[in-house]
């Protein structure tokens, strides 16, 4: 009977150990957040509600990791003018200028025509599992589910630097 007990009590131990000890897809993402600290990118988790998609009746919010890059080229009076977006990769009536899938989450950005264009070009060679981009005077945010690598990260840093560059 005594060691029954001994066991119970390790067996108990150790499962409260394992129990603590994170996930692989935590360790995943703890990989992808401490690359992304490296490159100055900053990491949050957010919720973000989605518009009512076509034919639904209700939008959704999910709860998805933004990845911010901060935008170090506006000075002072640009970034009082900003005009903010957002972009999610959801079906809607609202989607003037952008790619299939996309759609304005508040409401129509007042982007010159250039500017829609390459903002179309950056949305149409994002992964599937960015959900979402949202620009401010003080970040470009990148809504991303964390399915993919730290080469993903790398790519997804070099695919919006256009958007930095031209202040979109």
């Amino acid at each position: 009977m005594k060691w029954f007990i001994i066991i119970l009590v390790m067996a108990s131990l150790l499962s409260s150990v394992m129990w603590v000890m994170p996930s692989p897809r935590q360790r995943h993402q703890g990989r992808l957040r401490l690359k992304a600290r490296q490159l100055g990118i900053q990491v949050q988790l957010v919720r973000v509600s989605f518009p009512r998609a076509t034919g639904e009746i209700e939008g959704e919010d999910r709860t998805l990791a933004a990845y911010r890059f901060a935008r170090t080229n506006l000075d002072r009076d640009e970034r009082s003018g900003w005009r903010c977006w957002e972009v999610l990769r959801v079906e809607t009536l609202n989607n003037t200028g952008l790619p299939e899938h996309w759609s304005w989450g508040k409401e129509v950005a007042a982007l010159q025509p250039a500017e829609y264009k390459q903002l179309s070009a950056v949305l149409q060679q994002l992964p599937q599992g960015v959900q979402g981009v949202e620009s401010t005077p003080l970040n470009l945010t990148l809504y991303w589910n964390e399915r993919g690598d730290e080469a993903m990260l790398d790519q997804l840093a070099v695919l919006i630097r256009p958007l930095l560059d031209a202040k979109i």
